[in-house]
């Protein structure tokens, strides 16, 4: 008989570990129920799974949807607006996956209520999809499954998954213009390149005139690009492609984690930016009881660059040994002096998580006006290259139009 390990809430509150001998997971179940327990976490314990045929295999991997991370934060609005009106979480979840209209929302709910209907709990039934729910999102879970406030948690989830989706499409939306004037730039480049020159330089060759200076080095760039764009598009895509590969090994990911730390402006908006994450996942997990050495762990795995994230590994293991969180992250070189600070009285007074949502708001408000800069100064720099590259092919086509009408003056 399997053995089954849990981990459920008492009638007062308290949470119980302990384990028993049932038939299966649903007669667990039932005997949790029995003795008045609320089951946060069952697992089978001490028996092998069967392996699975190759057959089996293939056909759970043509029937599984393609789920993604941008279900996630449409899944926790939809749940949240239910779990808020009184519904427990696998009720909501079940008519979720009954109700929902959009096709993959519907089947990310289906896939859940399924795993609950097994007797999984909420955030088990998350850990087993990663492709939408991280490690975070399922680390709170589960210790608001445990702490019994699961609707606050997915509030402060939405809060904060919302607030990050802003900031993509401000800097998505800033940049359009630009790109549609770049765009539109070339095009126009394209046809006075390669269909207005050649007809007047044919014309001002069949007058036996000569096509000015600046005429001639746009042909010949043209004619450049004609006859050997074939042979350098492949090297530069080949070459583009390979340094890719290159950055997403992770040797190459180490050797340019350390570059982009090291370029003073690119040096401050990557710290901006990990430290904006920083601070917003780590109040987050630490106002929901998570413990400060694994709210650590969970949150250095979120930052991308290698650089810091070893930096923050290394904090992690001073906080563990008995080091104070500021003096820790100090010791990185990486941390600003008054964020340290700030850290520091957050620890003295007990009010650590309060102290790196104060901290989160205000690095969130100078990210957004550093990217509003940022933005404007690119916007700037794309349109006034364009403009720039316009207004010489249009100079070069100008002083052809100009050459071949003093070819027929004379």
């Amino acid at each position: 008989m399997p053995t089954y390990r849990y981990s459920a809430r008492d009638a007062g509150g308290q949470v119980v570990e302990s384990s028993l001998d049932a038939p299966s997971r649903r007669d667990a179940l039932r005997v949790l129920a029995s003795r008045g327990l609320q089951p946060v976490r069952l697992d089978e314990s001490g028996s092998a799974k069967p392996a699975k045929s190759a057959a089996s295999l293939i056909g759970e991997v043509l029937e599984k949807p393609a789920f993604n991370k941008s279900l996630l934060l449409p899944f926790l609005q939809a749940l949240h607006e239910l779990t808020a009106s009184g519904l427990s979480a696998g009720e909501a979840v079940r008519l979720l996956s009954l109700r929902l209209k959009e096709p993959k929302l519907r089947a990310l709910s289906a896939t859940i209520w399924t795993s609950l209907s097994e007797g999984r709990t909420l955030s088990a039934a998350m850990e087993v999809i990663p492709a939408v729910f991280n490690r975070q999102t399922v680390s709170l879970v589960r210790a608001a499954e445990a702490t019994g406030n699961l609707t606050e948690v997915i509030q402060r989830l939405i809060d904060h998954f919302t607030q990050q989706k802003e900031m993509r499409q401000r800097l998505t939306t800033a940049l359009v213009y630009p790109v549609f004037v770049c765009f539109l730039a070339f095009g126009v480049i394209l046809f006075f390149v390669f269909f207005l020159l050649p007809r007047l330089q044919g014309l001002l060759a069949s007058l036996g005139g000569k096509l000015p200076l600046s005429t001639q080095i746009v042909v010949a760039g043209a004619q450049f690009m004609v006859r050997y764009g074939v042979f350098l598009l492949p090297v530069v895509l080949l070459g583009a492609i390979a340094l890719w590969r290159w950055r997403l090994s992770e040797s190459g990911r180490r050797v340019s984690d350390a570059w982009l730390v090291k370029i003073a402006f690119v040096r401050s908006f990557v710290m901006e930016t990990t430290l904006l994450n920083f601070t917003q996942i780590l109040a987050v997990l630490l106002e929901n009881g998570i413990p400060t050495v694994e709210a650590l762990r969970l949150t250095e795995r979120t930052v991308a660059n290698r650089t810091l994230q070893a930096e923050l590994h290394k904090a992690t293991d001073r906080v563990l040994e008995g080091a104070s969180l500021s003096a820790a992250l100090g010791q990185t070189g990486f941390f600003p002096d008054l964020l340290l600070d700030r850290l520091a009285v957050g620890e003295s007074t007990g009010k650590l998580a309060p102290c790196l949502r104060d901290i989160s708001k205000n690095y969130a408000a100078r990210h957004t006006r550093r990217l509003q800069a940022l933005t404007s100064v690119i916007s700037t720099a794309v349109l006034l290259f364009a403009f720039t590259f316009v207004g010489l092919i249009a100079y070069a086509i100008v002083s052809a139009v100009l050459e071949v009408s003093a070819s027929f003056k004379f």
